[in-house]
């Protein structure tokens, strides 16, 4: 941690480190199975595959289907989705407080997802948080997805801040790439939806946290530098 840096915004990935989606996720993914004939998988099998998009769901939970098939199970998982966005999505615990003091200490916040805008917005709006964030980011607001730092550039430009002045957290490796490639700060949510094969501590990220309660704790201590 160098001397000089001075936080201005601290940008979220959605899905596994703003909020726990996938209780919504794989319900729909149940739902497509089931509808095309095939048993559901249990959440466990799923989760870790979230991070990674509906396509990596299914080809998780059906590996052995022809990619029609799979196409066909996407379209209506996605739709499913897309009619119930926030049935069962919270806030990862002590998320709530976070973004409070993150606010209370004059600070930025924003959202950078690999989730289309379709699904993003919608989410957002039903989370109350459309008017809180100062930049929301989807996976095709711009033409390169993360870890491109496409989006994470078009995030600091929507919140007027540059992006030496950013943290971004993630619980995948592409996005602590993500954050690394826009020369910003980043660290890694183990609390997220964390593959057993993914090794967080060889990312590159600034930190490794364990719960949303230690992205204030991580904050607090950049004054003690």
């Amino acid at each position: 941690m160098t001397a000089d840096f001075k936080l201005s915004c601290v940008l979220f990935d959605l899905d596994g480190t703003l909020v726990d989606t996938a209780p919504d996720l794989i319900s729909c993914l149940n739902r497509a199975l089931n509808i095309h004939g095939f048993d559901t998988v249990k959440p466990e099998i799923i989760k870790p595959f979230i991070s990674y998009g509906a396509a990596a769901m299914i080809n998780a939970s059906q590996p052995l289907l022809d990619d029609r098939l799979k196409a066909d199970i996407l379209d209506t998982m996605l739709t499913h989705y897309q009619n119930n966005i926030a049935e069962h999505t919270v806030f990862f615990s002590g998320m709530v407080d976070t973004l409070a003091a993150i606010e209370a200490q004059g600070l930025k916040w924003g959202v950078v997802t690999n989730k289309r805008e379709r699904f993003t917005n919608p989410l957002m709006a039903a989370l109350k948080l459309t008017g809180r964030a100062a930049c929301i980011v989807s996976g095709d607001t711009t033409a390169n997805p993360k870890p491109h730092p496409e989006p994470m550039l078009a995030a600091c430009k929507q919140a007027n801040v540059e992006p030496r002045e950013c943290v971004y957290i993630g619980d995948a490796r592409h996005d602590i790439t993500a954050g690394k490639n826009a020369q910003m700060r980043t660290l890694a949510a183990l609390y997220g939806y964390i593959n057993p094969g993914d090794a967080p501590e060889t990312w590159g990220a600034d930190a490794l946290i364990e719960s949303p309660d230690q992205i204030s704790t991580w904050i607090a201590s950049l004054s003690c530098h």
